[in-house]
């Protein structure tokens, strides 16, 4: 089966993101807004119990993590993505490492940038005059979260919590 690992924002970041996702993100109806931590990968249910075993200690060991939103970017050239910027921080540079090592272990595809996609999958210029027009918006949002997520891919391309991992020793 098919696995993933993600941070979901508040209710309302989620509110903010899919105002634009429901018109510029092909994927809007297969996921929530969220910041992927690991991307999807294999595991077997025997795989999948050392997995869950090694996320509650992970997340055990981490504390909740701060999320702040500044502006609206892209990963244009690369790919017409265009996203909510989630500052970096080393608190959630070291959660993603530890997503990638131990039983967890695998090498990105791309560098962590964290972030909530809020269009893909547009042409060349529908993503330049939707990236100029959100650029110029004012957004600033700031949160802390205190959890993340396993998600599993059902059938049809959808994802779905399979369980949720709160974050620090007095959460647990």
């Amino acid at each position: 089966m098919k696995y993933g690992i993600a941070l979901f924002p508040s209710k309302k970041l989620q509110d903010l993101a899919n105002s634009y996702r429901k018109r510029y993100d092909t994927h809007y109806a297969l996921v929530p807004p969220h910041v992927t931590l690991k991307t999807a990968f294999e595991a077997t249910d025997e795989e999948l119990t050392q997995i869950t075993r090694e996320l509650r200690k992970i997340a055990e060991e981490t504390s909740p993590l701060t999320l702040t939103i500044k502006k609206v970017s892209s990963f244009a050239p690369v790919n017409n993505v265009i996203y909510l910027k989630v500052e970096p921080t080393d608190e959630l540079q070291a959660l993603h490492e530890k997503l990638h090592r131990g039983v967890l272990q695998s090498q990105p595809e791309y560098s962590f940038v964290p972030h909530i996609t809020i269009g893909q999958n547009l042409s060349d210029d529908e993503h330049s005059d939707v990236l100029g027009s959100l650029r110029m918006l004012n957004i600033t949002h700031e949160e802390v979260v205190n959890r993340f997520h396993l998600l599993y891919e059902l059938e049809n391309g959808s994802w779905t919590v399979h369980e949720t991992f709160l974050l620090g020793k007095d959460c647990n």
